[in-house]
């Protein structure tokens, strides 16, 4: 079984040419701390320099995000801006293109240096870009590279994150937490990693009994909702209490909306009753706490339904996000079994 819990996501808005080091600064360090070895911290840093610099020579209203991929995946570099979107990607990622008089080596530098690589770009999207860099002694995930993505922020002004969330994946079945700990600050968070921990004790349980095994364990701090999801061969099992939303998306628009029910877990948690939805083989599964304004379904565009998990939840952080609230968006898809 491959598991892992909420890693804090560093976010580097890139709004200045200095951003540019900021970026490859927090990358490097990022990757030494994940023990990245040899020439990998560096690879880190000019990943997110590339990514930052194509912002500033290109586009506005960007960040870059850096954090740890889910399920020990390596390291996850996210660019995303509101830029005017590049008419053609496949000469933009050619080595000596430049619309700015450079050498053109950024994208492409990227795409050489990334392990896996995914980029989209169009007219009122902007570019997102995700790089994932792993090195020969990361164990390779049982989920294809960008179909599992995760991105946890604290609110601004915060050092830690009052969400979290944990995953694991066995056999094929993915189970999933997403939690958002009452307020902001260190008991939230606090609050947070005391779930993820109970989670993992026992993650193949009923997501009822995960529920009630949460609520006995979060008795003692300020509480927090929670969502559960369960997927396995074409179909999610929700089970959630408090503001944590789950959408299931697909190329033909949403599908499915999910809310948990009214309560706080820790303090009043209702009969845990799960909900059943079958999925597509060209599903997506967003789960997202209250940081993430909700309103973001009601009108998604064409080019937003079809972007892959690790896109979708830099595209909502970067666009959707309340930054006076801690926030996590946890996108799954497509599902083990439906490949």
């Amino acid at each position: 079984m491959n598991s892992s819990v909420a890693a804090r996501t560093l976010h580097i808005d890139i709004d200045h040419p200095s951003a540019v080091q900021s970026a490859a600064d927090h990358a490097r360090s990022l990757a030494v701390a994940c023990e990245m070895r040899g020439v990998l911290p560096d690879r880190a840093a000019v990943l997110a320099s590339e990514l930052a610099s194509n912002i500033v020579k290109h586009a506005r209203n960007g960040a870059v995000f850096v954090h740890q991929a889910p399920l020990g995946g390596g390291l996850d570099v996210m660019a995303v801006d509101s830029g005017p979107g590049m008419s053609d990607i496949g000469l933009s990622l050619r080595d000596g293109y430049s619309t700015t008089r450079t050498i053109g080596a950024g994208l492409g530098a990227a795409r050489r240096i990334a392990t896996d690589f995914a980029i989209r770009s169009q007219a009122g999207l902007g570019t997102l870009v995700h790089a994932r860099l792993a090195g020969p002694d990361t164990p390779p995930s049982p989920a294809s590279p960008g179909a599992l993505a995760a991105l946890c922020l604290p609110a601004d002004g915060e050092d830690a994150s009052g969400d979290g969330y944990a995953v694991t994946e066995d056999s094929g079945v993915r189970t999933a937490l997403v939690i958002d700990g009452l307020g902001h600050g260190p008991e939230a968070a606090m609050a947070a990693q005391r779930a993820e921990r109970t989670f993992l004790v026992d993650p193949a349980a009923p997501l009822a009994d995960i529920m009630a095994a949460l609520h006995k364990a979060l008795r003692h701090t300020r509480g927090a909702a929670v969502a559960a999801l369960r997927i396995a061969a074409g179909r999610a099992e929700f089970c959630g209490v408090g503001n944590v939303r789950a959408v299931a998306l697909s190329p033909e628009g949403v599908h499915h909306q999910f809310n948990g029910q009214a309560g706080i877990v820790g303090y009043t948690l209702p009969t845990p009753r799960s909900r059943f939805v079958d999925l597509s083989e060209h599903t997506t599964v967003a789960v997202h706490t209250d940081g993430i304004d909700h309103r973001w379904t009601q009108a998604p565009t064409a080019a937003r339904l079809t972007l892959p998990p690790a896109l979708l939840a830099a595209s909502l952080t970067h666009t959707h996000r309340r930054r006076r609230d801690d926030a996590t968006v946890l996108a799954l898809g497509p599902h083990p079994g439906m490949r």
